[in-house]
């Protein structure tokens, strides 16, 4: 059995090391609708393998591949394989995956990138265990196969970028950034896609911390990216792009603290302009620095403002926190399509 990792695990680095491919457990899945999201860019190298091995894991799913202007062969090689192809015209994987999450109808939903680079036979273990024990998200930690897998550049970000949802958020997954996960239908058709580049896995794995969704972590082997095709990941500019997504979110579902925390600092730098006018005041009586003082109230008012703009905002977010638990309560249960049938 795969290693796992519930929410509210402590943080570790993603580990190298040998997994064994994953089983296919002894599930019928010929009475659930599976749907296989593939995103695309130029990646005529190894898509025909993706979808081989995924058909291969998961024979009763539908496989979906969603092309973002590629100018390889990557479209015609996916239709030859037998995947059904679409187009996203808008580029970054986050509007490809706002688009597959809007127009795929499926009782569960698995996202894989199309590099070849993570594990298809783990699919089926992880759709089994979504379904058995009525998850919205499982994850496919990435554990490399070799040196050529996972980057050390890319799997420092990772760690760090993972530490530090930990500590904003209160815990993470291990592998936040994981390309490699399977989906309820009540997560797919609840979630609002914001963002629209690689910070969608950000994006996921917030969505899924703020409302406690029930979601795991297990190990999944990851492998080096076949010959002849590239990654399309900049370590720095994405990087940069995730963690601005990370501050936007926490400004987003943590006004109270965001401002407050504002609002303390706007003040310890009126404080600090006022000091010398409060000590030569009560030394003369005078305020000789007019202009300093007038500066000084009015950073103090700025800061009081920003905390009640938190205190605003605060009592919004939680009503929009509402409305995501409504229209994820409106959508049916991983595993109730069995029974209904």
């Amino acid at each position: 059995m795969a290693h796992e990792n519930r929410q509210g695990a402590g943080l570790k680095r993603p580990r190298k090391g040998k997994v064994k491919p994953a089983v296919r457990p002894a599930a019928d899945f010929a009475r659930t609708s599976i749907a296989v999201l593939v995103p695309c860019y130029n990646e005529e190298k190894s898509i025909a393998k993706v979808v081989g091995d995924f058909r291969a894991a998961l024979p009763t799913a539908t496989i979906f591949v969603f092309d973002n202007n590629s100018t390889d062969r990557t479209v015609e090689v996916a239709r030859t394989a037998g995947a059904e192809v679409f187009a996203e015209p808008r580029q970054g994987k986050g509007n490809v995956v706002r688009r597959m999450f809007t127009d795929i109808e499926a009782d569960i939903y698995v996202l894989v990138d199309g590099d070849a680079t993570y594990d298809a036979p783990s699919a089926p273990l992880m759709v089994e265990r979504l379904l058995r024990e009525r998850l919205d998200m499982v994850v496919g930690g990435r554990v490399d196969q070799d040196v050529a897998a996972y980057r050390a550049g890319h799997r420092a970000g990772n760690w760090l970028l993972t530490s530090f949802v930990g500590q904003v958020f209160g815990r993470a997954f291990n592998d936040m950034l994981s390309g490699y996960r399977v989906f309820s239908r009540r997560f797919v058709k609840s979630f609002p896609v914001l963002s629209g580049g690689f910070e969608i896995e950000t994006e996921l794995t917030i969505h899924a911390l703020e409302l406690g969704l029930p979601a795991v972590e297990i190990e999944a082997p990851y492998y080096a990216r076949l010959e002849g095709s590239n990654s399309k990941l900049s370590t720095w500019r994405d990087g940069f792009r995730i963690l601005f997504t990370i501050f936007r979110i926490y400004r987003a579902e943590r006004p109270l603290r965001f401002f407050t925390a504002l609002g303390i600092a706007l003040a310890l730098v009126s404080i600090g302009f006022a000091i010398p006018i409060l000590v030569t005041y009560f030394e003369t009586g005078l305020v000789p620095r007019l202009p300093t003082a007038v500066l000084s109230m009015g950073i103090m008012v700025l800061a009081f403002l920003s905390v009640s703009a938190g205190l605003v905002l605060d009592t919004v977010t939680r009503g929009r926190r509402e409305a995501k638990l409504f229209a994820y309560l409106a959508q049916r249960a991983p595993g109730e399509e069995r029974r209904r049938r």
